[in-house]
């Protein structure tokens, strides 16, 4: 950045501005000394700093006081040297220096050099000479600042970025087993012993059709934080090629945390895998909310969003063995126990197309006593068997079930 030389920084002869930059050089030092001190005395957080930061902190100080030095030396070429003030200390001083406390270091530094700006100057022009300096360097101390810290912000971001799609990934595989892997999720604020649920769905397409594969992806990831903190979730993402992926923390109803997310997802099937209780069994909520992916084209009235267990039976047709353990395990298995009965009448009954007299002529009971038993079937398994798509969901568990047999699985 180029400062203007008009005022009265310019009424300084060659030899004016030579003999005040001398007694500046002079001054760095116990300027530096006097700001440091202040520092001492106002500042709690410097205070607290370790001894080392406190070192760094002391040559940024006098860094900043000698580029002043420099910077007032040569009024026509006053590009923005102020960065490199900066500099002087190792970049992990922005982690652990917040943009307020730099602010208050360089308020302090520049309110010692201007009270001292009264002892070093000789003559009213050369004081005012000096203080429209000050003036002006602090503003590019202030841009220079700024520009440090947004440096700082961008690399984290993108850090950060490239860590969560990492542990996205990493979950999706279902390496979750070591600690590496938790410890990063740790890092992106994530709490390794919260519940999840792993949503998948479609990328959206880049608005203008041409966007950058890694921009678009930024920006996908960007706009589903956004929709995140707005509801008031904690998420993790990534992109997959064509596949959004993302895993939602603490969410007490997970289709309601979903729907809140929805619209940053591309068209199409939207699945909520299975709730697990922490990263350990996020490749279980993964693998369900994948295969439910692949097998939502065959529901094409399917709700969206929609649980990956509404979609057992079509995950079963396209060949999930976990798919399939579970509906015998939680349909079959239970009617199964409860007798030869429930089992008879609501396989006659769905093979009647959903008639209860037809059934309970097949039967030979009373209509009523069919009634009862498939009431007991909704209880025991949660479906109801006047209902279609229950009644696809038991035809599926009453097959695999039958193929299964009586003791061995699948």
């Amino acid at each position: 950045m180029t400062s203007s030389t008009t005022g009265p920084t310019d009424d300084l002869t060659p030899a004016q501005r030579a003999a005040a930059v001398r007694r500046l050089e002079k001054a760095i030092g116990s300027l530096a000394g006097v700001a440091i001190q202040r520092m001492e005395e106002r500042l709690a957080w410097y205070r607290a700093m370790p001894p080392d930061n406190r070192s760094w902190i002391g040559l940024v100080v006098q860094a900043g006081i000698a580029a002043f030095v420099e910077w007032f030396r040569n009024p026509q070429d006053r590009t923005a040297i102020s960065a490199d003030v900066f500099g002087t200390a190792p970049r992990e001083l922005t982690r652990s220096v917040t943009l307020r406390q730099t602010v208050e270091l360089v308020r302090t530094t520049i309110e010692v050099v201007e009270e001292g700006i009264g002892q070093i100057a000789q003559g009213p022009v050369e004081q005012a000479a000096l203080r429209e300096g000050m003036l002006r360097y602090s503003r590019e101390i202030a841009f220079a600042a700024a520009q440090v810290y947004a440096q700082a912000a961008e690399l984290r971001g993108a850090w950060d970025a490239r860590l969560e799609a990492l542990v996205v990934d990493e979950l999706m595989r279902g390496d979750v087993l070591d600690d590496t892997v938790r410890s990063r999720a740790a890092a992106l604020g994530w709490d390794s012993s919260a519940d999840l649920v792993v949503v998948v769905g479609a990328t959206p397409e880049p608005l203008g059709g041409r966007d950058d594969v890694r921009q678009h992806t930024a920006l996908v990831v960007d706009a589903v934080h956004r929709a995140a903190r707005r509801a008031r979730l904690t998420v993790l993402t990534g992109v997959q090629s064509d596949r959004l992926v993302v895993i939602i923390g603490n969410a007490e109803d997970p289709l309601t945390a979903t729907r809140a997310l929805a619209n940053e997802f591309g068209p199409g099937a939207l699945v909520i895998g299975p709730v697990v209780e922490d990263l350990l069994s996020a490749g279980i909520s993964a693998q369900a909310a994948l295969s439910a992916l692949r097998a939502a084209p065959a529901w094409p009235d399917a709700p969206r969003p929609v649980l990956a267990a509404e979609l057992l039976p079509e995950r079963a047709l396209a060949g999930d063995e976990a798919a399939k353990a579970q509906l015998v395990a939680e349909v079959y298995r239970p009617l199964e126990a409860a007798g030869a009965a429930l089992l008879e009448t609501v396989s006659v009954y769905l093979e009647q197309a959903a008639s209860l007299e037809s059934a309970a002529r097949m039967l030979f009971v009373h209509p009523n006593t069919v009634r009862y038993r498939l009431k007991r079937v909704s209880e025991l398994t949660g479906l109801n068997p006047a209902q279609p798509r229950a009644a696809f969901t038991l035809h599926m568990a009453l097959a695999l079930g039958r193929l299964a047999g009586p003791a061995n699985g699948l």
